[in-house]
This record gives C-alpha cells, sequence and structure tokens, in this order.
C-alpha cells in the first residue's frame, strides 16, 4: 500500500538528526565547510568529469561557473554565517514608552526540514550553495536531484557525506520526475525549488493549500541595455558570452539586447564577427532543441532577420542564433529558453528600453553597458531585475555575499548571500520583564480599564502630537495618570 504522506520515513530521520544539528553552535555547524572548500582543490577533476558526463560541459567551464563559486560560497559561510544568525538585542531606544521595562532578542530558528528540488545545469554550484545554506542555519536536508545529472549529484552526495553531514542530516531521495512532486507534498517546512514558470506555479499552489514556504528560482529572460556611449568591444563580447555560455542553458543567459539606434549597426557589426563561426550547441533536453526552433520561426515570421543561426539542424543541438529587429513583445522576448538564442533590438532611449523590457514577464537578471556609470547607476533601480550588472553579464551574480532571486514569472525568495542564509530561518522574539508594574492588564476589566484612558491618551499625546506644547500638555496628562494608577 503506498504511502499517505511522501517520503515519511526519510522525514521523520531528518527531523529527528536536526533536532541535534540545529542545537549546536553556529560554529560548529561551520565546521565541515573549510574540508569541503580542501576537497573542491582536490576532487577538482573528478568533479569536472563527472559534470561533462552529465551536460557535457568543459572543465574550465565548470572551475569557472561551478568550483570556484562553490568553494567561495563555503567560506563565505565560514567567515560570516556566525555573525548574520547571532542573537539580535533590540536596543531600548528603538522601544516604545508603553513597553518601558521590557527587553526583546531576536532569535534565528532554522525551519526544520527544508526540500530541494535540484537543477542540473549547474549542478554542483546551485544544489550545492542551496544545501550548504540550509545546513549552516541548523536544517536538516532532503535533496532531489534531476535526473538528467545522475553523475554530478552523486559526487555531491559523496562531498557533503565526506565532510561530515551525516546521511539522515543531508538525505538523498530518488532523482526522478515522480520524487520532485511527491517532496512538495511531504511533511517538509520549507522547499527551495530551481525550473521553470509553469512548474513553480504547481509547487507554489501546492505548498500554499499546506502554508509551507517556499523560494523558488524560476529562470528567466534576461535583458542587456547597450547606450550610446558603450564599449561596443567589451558589449558585443558580453552579449556573446551570455547567449552561449553553457550551450545557453543558463538562467542568466542575455536573451534580449536593446541597443541605441547610434551605435545599433556598429554593435550588430561586431556581434556578426564574433558569431560567424560557432558550430552548434549539444543541448540537454530534446525540448529545449523544439522550442528553440519555435521561437527562432515566430520571430521571423514577426519581421525579424537572422544575424546567424538557423531554425533548423539536428535534433540534439541548436546554432547560436541571433535574431536582428524582433519585437519586444515576439515569444523569444517573452518566453524563459535554455539555448543559445538572442533577440537584438535598436531603441530609442534608455527610458523606451525600459519601457520595451516591461513587456517581459520574467525578471531575474539585467545588464547595462556604458560609460556614464554616474548616471546610470540610479536608472538601474529602476529595473525589475533581482540582480543587474554594469558592464558585465552573469559573472557578478556568482559573488558569495549577495543574494540571487528574482520577481515576476523568476519567482520569488533568494538563495545565497546574508539574505539566503536567513531565508532558511524564521525569526523568534523573546521578550523579557522583570519588574511587576503591568497596567495593560487593567483593560481586561472594564471597570479598571477605563481609568486607563487618560494615561493612554496622555501618553499618545506625548509621542506623537504635532507641536511641541501638545506633547509636553501630554506628558503632564500622563504623568498624573500614572501617579494615581499607582
Amino acid at each position: 500500500m503506498s504511502e499517505t504522506i511522501p517520503f515519511a520515513a526519510e522525514t521523520d530521520r531528518a527531523r529527528a538528526a536536526q533536532k541535534a544539528w540545529g542545537r549546536l553552535p553556529v560554529r560548529k555547524r561551520l565546521a565541515p565547510l573549510r574540508e569541503l572548500r580542501h576537497r573542491l582543490v582536490e576532487g577538482a577533476d573528478a568533479l569536472c568529469a563527472a559534470v561533462g558526463r552529465d551536460v557535457g560541459k568543459e572543465p574550465h567551464e565548470t572551475l569557472a561557473a561551478e568550483l570556484l563559486p562553490l568553494a567561495d560560497t563555503a567560506r563565505f559561510l565560514e567567515r560570516e554565517a556566525e555573525r548574520v544568525l547571532r542573537p539580535r538585542r533590540v536596543p531600548t531606544s528603538q522601544r516604545p514608552w508603553w513597553l518601558t521595562g521590557q527587553s526583546d532578542t531576536v532569535y534565528r530558528r532554522p525551519r526544520g526540514v527544508v526540500g530541494i528540488v535540484g537543477t542540473w545545469n549547474y549542478p554542483l554550484l546551485l544544489n550545492g550553495a542551496q544545501a550548504l545554506h540550509a545546513l549552516a542555519a541548523g536544517n536538516a536536508v532532503l535533496w532531489k536531484p534531476s535526473e538528467v545529472a545522475p553523475a554530478s549529484a552523486a559526487a555531491l552526495a559523496d562531498l557533503l557525506h565526506g565532510v561530515g553531514f551525516s546521511a539522515d542530516l543531508f538525505q538523498v531521495l530518488p532523482a526522478t520526475r515522480d520524487a520532485g512532486a511527491r517532496l512538495t507534498d511531504a511533511a517538509i517546512d520549507h522547499l527551495v525549488f530551481t525550473g521553470s514558470a509553469a512548474v513553480g506555479r504547481l509547487v507554489a499552489k501546492r505548498l500554499g493549500e499546506r502554508l509551507v514556504s517556499s523560494s523558488l528560482e524560476l529562470s528567466g529572460c534576461d535583458a542587456m541595455f547597450v547606450l550610446d556611449d558603450a564599449d561596443l568591444d567589451l558589449a558585443s563580447r558580453a552579449a556573446w558570452f551570455g547567449c552561449v555560455l553553457n550551450n545557453g542553458q543558463t538562467c542568466l543567459g542575455v536573451r534580449r539586447v536593446f541597443v541605441h539606434k547610434a551605435v545599433y549597426e556598429p554593435f550588430c557589426d561586431k556581434l556578426r564577427a564574433l558569431a560567424k563561426d560557432a558550430p552548434p550547441r549539444r543541448l540537454a533536453l530534446a525540448a529545449q532543441v523544439e522550442q528553440a526552433r519555435r521561437l527562432v520561426r515566430d520571430a521571423l515570421a514577426d519581421g525579424g532577420r537572422l544575424l546567424v543561426g538557423r531554425p533548423d539542424g539536428p535534433d540534439d543541438s541548436f546554432p547560436p542564433t541571433v535574431v536582428l529587429d524582433a519585437t519586444p513583445t515576439a515569444a523569444m522576448c517573452r518566453e524563459a529558453s535554455f539555448a543559445p538564442l538572442m533577440a537584438v533590438m535598436a531603441v530609442e532611449s534608455l527610458e523606451a528600453a525600459f519601457e520595451m523590457d516591461a513587456a517581459c514577464p520574467y525578471a531575474l537578471g539585467a545588464s547595462i553597458f556604458t560609460k556614464s556609470v554616474a548616471k546610470v547607476g540610479p536608472l538601474a533601480t529602476l529595473l525589475r531585475a533581482g540582480s543587474v550588472a554594469i558592464n558585465d553579464v552573469i559573472a557578478p551574480t556568482g559573488h558569495p555575499s549577495t543574494p540571487f532571486g528574482g520577481t515576476g514569472d523568476s519567482g520569488w525568495g533568494h538563495t545565497r548571500g546574508e539574505e539566503g542564509l536567513l531565508e532558511m530561518t524564521t525569526p523568534q522574539v523573546v521578550s523579557l520583564r522583570t519588574d511587576r508594574f503591568r497596567p495593560h492588564y487593567d483593560l481586561a476589566d472594564p471597570a479598571a480599564g477605563a481609568k486607563q484612558g487618560d494615561l493612554l491618551g496622555g501618553l499618545l499625546q506625548a509621542t506623537h502630537a504635532r507641536t511641541l506644547w501638545q506633547r509636553l500638555a501630554g506628558w503632564w496628562r500622563f504623568v498624573r495618570a500614572f501617579w494615581w494608577s499607582r
């Protein structure tokens, strides 16, 4: 007979392990991280080989995009987690007068059992960073790896178990699609999900029915803005890098490029030179190839023209493809895709580009290329994207001290950085009083409570009235009422 609650035995073991783990001082929970960094160095070749077997990633790309950022994530937690999770004493200067005598401390409690539905495109970094933040915060983890990256999943599990995270504290579930849905229905306390917006909506609905919190990273359709004073060599190289990194299988991949009309043609010429001899790229899933072809056909039918690439080819690969003069409402400018695919559009101004960007429901990352950094910096905050890079793409989001997450169809919540660590906890306020004066208890007695009117009214007037004279009068009213209440 099938189990009523999925993964009940696994969750019970995780919860038992978490009780002991969560009681440990933070510094003891961080002890395995130094060893983990050392083993990333010693096992780099084997880890690169595992990722290569799964998704065809070259070793140098795995080193740059996975091992180095993962090691730096571990170092960030080593150095900062104890400070971030330390109990915070609320200053008495922030305490309202009507709570005089009370002291408050905010603690960060682990959520408990955190489920992680893993991804395959960066199987070591994304899964590893999420797990390390959850474990450092005092949680147990039930991890459902992607079925697309079994060798990487085995390597990461061996790594975490080998440095001291026990098999009950960090559990690896079956790498099947069904297991992801079952984990959503399990008796967990929080879920971290990385995947598509369509599946993310289903996950959010199922969790919402049980009031289980979540962090959803649901990919993106990132925009680049090239201003008329941009370094075009730098901007064109950035656009090409953002298009083809990891064969285009990157949630932060550059998909839409808005170029000021004054530099549109020179930018396209430089991009053409970079892309003209690019070979087809193998993609992990046939559905990605089918979607990319559909998006290109749609864009061309809507008036776009090919700079490089073609809408057909071998079933398991897709050539890097750049479409010029696409419309911001075209499907390729509104859908998240995992292929080396990019649309380039001419714009009159940055403001016009921002308006065109708003037609896309995704808001994960964005970039702006310009020499007028002082002027553009404040404008970057007008974008909806969770991460905005000026004169760079993708790489800045690997900073271990900064949060990662988006809005709109890109999901909610954050992983990494202080915000990602805090998201693996819930705040708990402990309030303390040592005196015996409790005038608010009189509010339960209608007769006695009525006598508190002058005291409460005086306090309100004393602390919030418009003029100094009114506030002084309020204090007199309060003191008089306080004396009589004593």
